[in-house]
């Protein structure tokens, strides 16, 4: 398979798991970082699939590597080339596909539920339906653009991941590893620090890392499973 393309819009949103799974699988990839100054392709031509990774901006910011992401995206999906979006990635992907993003009903920080649907479409992609736990760090949310199959939600948010074929749009971080949780979950943002006293569905940093030992594993588990599908349409 040609490599795959992995934007990253931040450093500290790195590709964590995913580049970890890609290298397990003998998959060859490149990474695109643009807050270190590397550009992001002009095409799609000459890539496997594409992966867009999360990111602390809103979607809808007027950043060129933004536009530059969504035309990426509509490019890849025109072609049959797969696609998979984290958190921001996703949001992109919709608003790429003419989706407003707006904001969620309230944040979702930490580890959070998410109700998998009892469709064909999302036990396909999850393995089962019903309550499972996933990392989130996110403030606005995506709609379903047209065709999707809406595989997710949670009170918090309608829609936690929808899927249009093989390409599949995702409002939680599946990529995390411990590595990126260390950071994340010590961050001093003020709205963050704010939102803990605020809402049921923020949680704290020390409360994040003593779930991480069971939570963890099981959602690397969820992720290998996604990437696989999401590479191989099975």
């Amino acid at each position: 398979m040609k490599p795959v393309l992995v934007l990253q819009h931040l450093s500290v949103d790195g590709p964590a798991f995913l580049a970890t799974w890609l290298q397990a699988e003998g998959q060859a990839f490149e990474l695109r970082n643009t807050e270190a100054g590397q550009d992001y392709p002009a095409s799609i031509d000459g890539y496997g699939a594409l992966a867009v990774l999360g990111g602390e901006m809103s979607a809808n910011d007027e950043l060129p590597s933004l536009r530059r992401a969504e035309q990426l995206i509509r490019e890849a999906m025109a072609k049959d080339v797969p696609v998979i979006g984290h958190c921001l990635g996703g949001q992109l992907m919709a608003r790429a596909l003419g989706v407003p993003i707006v904001a969620s009903k309230a944040p979702e920080i930490g580890w959070q539920a998410i109700d998998v649907h009892d469709t064909p479409a999302a036990r396909r992609w999850f393995g089962a339906s019903g309550a499972m736990t996933v990392f989130q760090w996110h403030a606005e949310a995506f709609g379903l653009p047209p065709g999707a199959e809406p595989l997710a939600g949670s009170p918090a948010c309608t829609h936690q991941a929808y899927a249009i074929g093989r390409h599949l749009a995702m409002q939680f971080h599946v990529e995390l590893d411990a590595a990126k949780l260390a950071v994340w979950s010590r961050s001093r943002d003020p709205a963050f620090l704010r939102w803990q006293h605020e809402h049921a569905s923020v949680q704290g940093g020390a409360a994040m890392r003593a779930q991480a030992g069971q939570a963890l594993p099981a959602q690397q588990r969820l992720a290998a499973r996604l990437y696989r599908r999401w590479l191989s349409g099975r």
